[in-house]
């Protein structure tokens, strides 16, 4: 049984009626692909549910490997701590676009199929980004060459190059299937980081007519590639209003979830700084997601390598604070980066300095794993 702090309990309960009213504003969520599957309505609706109840916790990568393994079946650092694995699992599909056979972080496509199958099977969650090639240089995604995303739209020069790569897309996400032969629910988070300008697709390296189009041609190509399994993720970097958050947004009839991502710096050692960015965000964020009925999530975070040994509980938890949010994901425990000579994870494993703070945060009431969310819907 997940124990629960009294502190949190009386913020709880004094913030209930506000809480009620969010709920209330949120039974009017639908998901704006209007062919969607049955499996994917329902989820959509269970992710709504579950914002009352708490928060599920993600990672990225989890089951492919972690500090000192790889593609060991079952394995999972979160799950060797808490005895439970995350309730959301991240992926990306950077690579699909050159016929590579694995992804961008070595992750064989094959794998990454396999593993998404056998989680949604436990009841888990899927969700996949996309770091791929600049399409006008041949360069990676950060590549952020100017006016590089213009070249993709509709009449110009790579837009048939950009569909052949959606075209790859739309067979590897109708190739999920569960045991019934349904298309697995997938969260797909596209563009991601859109306020950042380090990506080819971000701010400063097209306009922002030019990013919705973008965004919508790509929504629009998928379904007609029969792709109805797919909930959108609008996802930013740093924001600091609401026209800041909106400026790239392509409309309510085009996204199903608002996000962000954030991650605590070396400079940010107690965490200051992150926990008040990210309570900023989500205050700015919460008057959006009421106002457009759309759920809303941290779909990135992390502090690398975890060095403050209450991080999670005196952290992570204060940054949501009392955000009704859908998920949290942290970043992948990739272990030891020899070109860089330092240990590269945002996930705890067993012997890490953060383990046991981690367990704490495991037995939160709010904090939802994926044994949890079968329980929490009943």
């Amino acid at each position: 049984m997940k124990k629960h702090f009294l502190t949190l309990l009386t913020v709880t309960a004094l913030s209930s009626s506000c809480w009620s009213q969010k709920s209330t504003s949120n039974t009017n969520l639908s998901l704006s692909d209007k062919k969607a599957t049955i499996e994917t309505k329902t989820l959509y609706k269970e992710l709504n549910t579950l914002t009352q109840k708490g928060f599920l916790f993600g990672h990225q990568d989890d089951l492919a490997y972690g500090v000192k393994w790889k593609y060991e079946d079952g394995r999972s650092d979160i799950k060797e701590v808490v005895g439970d694995y995350p309730a959301v699992y991240g992926w990306d599909i950077a690579g699909l676009e050159n016929d590579s056979p694995n992804n961008i972080d070595g992750v064989p496509f094959a794998k990454m199929k396999q593993y998404i199958i056998e989680a949604d099977s436990r009841g888990g969650i899927s969700t996949i980004s996309w770091h791929f090639d600049n399409p006008a240089t041949g360069k990676n995604a950060w590549d952020n060459v100017p006016n590089s995303l213009k070249t993709i739209l509709p009449g110009a020069e790579n837009h048939k190059k950009f569909t052949s790569w959606l075209d790859k897309a739309a067979v590897f996400f109708l190739s999920l299937k569960d045991k019934n032969g349904k298309n697995i629910p997938i969260l797909f988070r596209p563009f991601h980081e859109l306020t950042g300008g380090w990506f080819w697709w971000g701010k400063g390296n097209c306009t922002a007519e030019e990013f919705k189009t973008a965004w919508k041609f790509t929504f629009d190509y998928l379904q007609k590639k029969g792709v109805h399994n797919l909930i959108y993720v609008y996802n930013t970097g740093s924001f600091g209003s609401e026209n800041d958050f909106l400026a790239n947004y392509p409309g309510d009839n085009y996204t199903d979830m608002l996000s962000f991502d954030t991650y605590q710096n070396s400079n940010d050692p107690n965490g200051e700084k992150f926990v008040a960015e990210v309570q900023n965000q989500f205050k700015i964020l919460n008057e959006i997601s009421s106002k457009k009925h759309k759920l809303m999530a941290l779909a990135e975070a992390g502090y690398e390598a975890v060095p403050d040994p209450k991080w999670w509980t005196g952290t992570l938890l204060k940054a949501i604070g009392d955000y009704k949010i859908s998920y949290v994901l942290l970043w992948r425990n990739h272990g030891w980066q020899e070109k860089e000579q330092k240990m590269h994870y945002y996930a705890p494993f067993s012997g890490q300095v953060s383990e046991k703070d981690f367990i704490d945060f495991y037995n939160l009431d709010e904090t939802i794993f994926e044994k949890d969310i079968q329980k929490k819907l009943k």
